[in-house]
């Protein structure tokens, strides 16, 4: 942000830029978490059994997450290079909101387009967070930052447990609506999704300004070639920060568990019975109580200190894995969804900012995409262990266990993090 902003650009520049989280939940919350999972086991179930269903979701999503784990570094040192990180941002909100809205329009016999067009739209989805969370540092000072992140991630949840409301009463209700069915109500809340994460995109684009808007980018035909050595001496730069390297481990570790359980939780209840009211209603209850629990975890930064607040997330995490394992009967489906919504946005909101504290302003966006890189390399292991477990005991309750290494390792190794140690490097490595 320019030095010549005012507190008003400041704060309206924070709204938009928080309004972002807003527009993109409801892909993660409808179609990631909620209704696509369900959807996608009554579509494949025609042709195989639900632990099959299980474990193709599984395989699907940790390829989504590894194709984006190559894109995103890549993505965020072109933008680095360029100077420009909205025009990319842009781009990946038209092609995700896109392939949102192709799973309105796809029959629902060939499961495997439903996997695609959720690919397309997924890799836009992931990328397109590597722009946006490099926005961050130029739009908040340094003490803002918690407080801005978490301030996101709670808009984003209220955001996103609006829409699936509407969703709810769609599907439960089509016939109110002049919908013949479920069928019918599940592919225009799929519509919806892509109106809704593209239209609230547009004041980020408006309001938020380009962190290096006054620096020149590299010229086109040198991009590639300058890229390249970026991407080297960002690898090289990781290695030789000890915090920093520790910090991304660590994340890798524990956000395998999350983005797993945010993925798995609905086609793993649906293989134990329990029925899409009572999914997606638990669903819906985790948006409206993670929006105020995720506003308190960004006060609790304060006097407990993010990491030791995201550590205390981590044991709750640890708890859900267990309880889940046990897992027979709606009520227990509800409980376990009440537990993740008080960790889940303050654990994510808090690692953000705490990697924007560890990096230096001129490398953001590319070193916002190794952060990226981390979530996604996780969700690949998370998966992919999940679909196999579930594939091999012919069910995914034994799988629910195999998250609780990362949690207690990736929490012990964020103990090991000296984030004041690692904020005095990045602000060395600005000079």
């Amino acid at each position: 942000m320019s030095d010549r902003a005012g507190p008003l650009d400041s704060r309206r520049a924070q709204r938009a830029w928080c309004l972002y989280d807003w527009a993109n939940s409801a892909f993660s919350t409808s179609v990631v978490a909620a209704i696509l999972p369900v959807y996608f086991a009554s579509v494949a179930g025609r042709s195989m059994a639900p632990h099959q269903a299980t474990a193709l979701w599984g395989y699907a999503s940790a390829v989504a997450l590894g194709i984006t784990a190559f894109i995103a570094p890549v993505a965020g040192a072109l933008a680095d290079q360029s100077r420009r990180r909205k025009p990319f941002l842009l781009a990946c909100v038209v092609m995700g909101s896109a392939g949102t809205l192709a799973l309105a329009v796809i029959p629902g016999g060939p499961w495997w387009l439903l996997l695609l067009a959720f690919g397309i739209a997924f890799i836009a989805f992931a990328t397109a967070n590597v722009f946006y969370d490099s926005l961050l540092p130029g739009i908040a000072r340094s003490e803002e930052l918690h407080a801005v992140s978490a301030r996101g991630f709670a808009l984003g949840y209220l955001g996103g447990g609006l829409l699936l409301a509407a969703h709810l009463a769609l599907i439960l209700m089509p016939q109110r609506f002049g919908l013949p069915d479920a069928g019918a109500a599940t592919r225009v809340a799929f519509a919806s999704v892509a109106a809704w994460w593209l239209l609230f995109s547009l004041p980020l684009f408006r309001d938020v300004p380009e962190p290096d808007a006054e620096a020149h980018g590299v010229p086109a035909a040198r991009l590639p070639a300058a890229t390249l050595r970026q991407l080297l001496q960002t690898l090289g730069h990781i290695r030789q920060r000890r915090d920093l390297l520790l910090f991304l481990i660590a994340f890798w570790l524990y956000s395998d568990g999350i983005g797993t359980i945010i993925k798995m939780a609905t086609i793993y209840g649906a293989e134990v019975g329990i029925g899409q009211t009572d999914l997606i209603g638990a669903l819906l209850m985790v948006q409206l109580v993670a929006a105020p629990a995720s506003y308190a975890f960004g006060r609790l930064a304060g006097p407990l200190g993010p990491q030791r607040a995201v550590i205390l997330g981590l044991a709750g995490y640890c708890g859900v894995s267990v309880l889940a394992f046990f897992m027979t009967a709606p009520i227990h489906f509800w409980a376990l969804a009440f537990l993740v919504a008080l960790f889940q946005g303050g654990t994510q909101a808090l690692s953000r900012s705490m990697f924007a504290a560890l990096v230096p302003r001129r490398r953001v966006s590319e070193l916002f995409g190794f952060y990226s890189v981390s979530e996604k390399l996780a969700g690949i292991v998370g998966p992919l262990v999940f679909a196999a477990v579930t594939q091999g005991m012919h069910g995914g309750r034994a799988a629910t266990l195999t998250l609780l290494p990362f949690f207690i390792v990736g929490a012990w190794l964020l103990s090991r993090v000296d984030l004041e140690r690692g904020a005095r490097e990045a602000r060395t490595d600005e000079g």
